[in-house]
């Protein structure tokens, strides 16, 4: 299984790096865009939804409102930052009700737990995601920004692993997550912290503050990415939102942290006009 995940991730990084360096903006988001219906493909499953029939229509649908949305802000065209601030804030004002959730599961199942508002989260997790990252892929230096939503989601991700394996003892969502500790969340944030600092002081120029402004609260939301998606595969009664991708499960399962990342990264870039050149 070891061997199986490790070659699955490097494929994964291959194909990621791969695209960032060769495919042109437009054909990138589209890549993008694909990678996110599947995602809501297995959505659609952990909402309850059995019949492939209506699974395929709410991802047709969601293609719809993610065309919508990039039309609005104006994606490879000229931008409507109006726009893209009110979905970003709507796509990262989102994770701060999903944090109480989590906090009150199960209880809290009584408020989401019909298909019809885990559906409705799919959209507010799938669509501000992608278009965050497509913001982010069109930016100066983008495919650098896009790496760096990647560091901050492996920072949390290998730095909690590791500390709260040597020190955990208190868990962070118990009802959720057993396997997840506050001393790993802590962690995690500690380490991207660090890096954020290496780069910082690297870019020079008074960088710092605004690069550390941008890492904290997406280091600390990204958490909540594969938290929500935990809450919603326990309450479904599965382990994985798919099979597709051998020894990681679905593709779900590989961006759910990243999903939580990525809009409230690309806000706090649009608000202070962070630039990595």
């Amino acid at each position: 299984m070891l061997k199986q995940r490790i070659i699955t991730a490097l494929l994964i990084v291959a194909v990621l790096l791969a695209a960032l360096h060769y495919l042109p903006t437009s054909l990138f988001q589209l890549l993008l865009a694909t990678a996110v219906l599947i995602a809501t493909w297995e959505w659609s499953n952990l909402a309850g939804v059995t019949s492939y029939t209506l699974r395929g229509a709410y991802v047709v649908v969601t293609a719809g409102i993610m065309a919508a949305a990039g039309y609005l802000v104006g994606l490879s065209h000229e931008l409507d930052t109006q726009w893209l601030r009110n979905l970003l804030m709507i796509g990262s004002g989102w994770w701060a009700l999903s944090l109480l959730w989590v906090q009150g599961y199960p209880s809290s199942s009584l408020l989401w737990g019909a298909r019809l508002p885990r559906l409705l989260i799919g959209w507010l997790v799938m669509v501000p995601a992608w278009l965050a990252l497509c913001y982010l892929r069109e930016q100066p230096a983008g495919a650098w920004l896009m790496l760096m939503v990647v560091a901050v989601v492996a920072g949390a991700d290998i730095g909690g692993y590791f500390v709260g394996r040597k020190f955990g003892k208190h868990k962070l969502a118990p009802q959720v997550s057993p396997g997840k500790t506050w001393e790993g969340f802590w962690g995690g944030l500690v380490t991207n912290i660090l890096w954020a600092i290496l780069l910082g002081l690297w870019l020079g120029e008074g960088r710092l503050p605004l690069l550390l402004a941008i890492i904290i609260p997406a280091s600390l939301v990204s958490v909540l990415g594969d938290l929500v998606e935990s809450m919603l595969k326990r309450h479904r009664g599965i382990k994985d939102s798919s099979q597709l991708l051998p020894g990681h499960g679905g593709v779900l399962d590989r961006i759910d942290s990243i999903t939580a990342a990525a809009p409230v990264m690309a806000l706090g870039i649009l608000m202070t006009g962070f630039s990595l050149v």
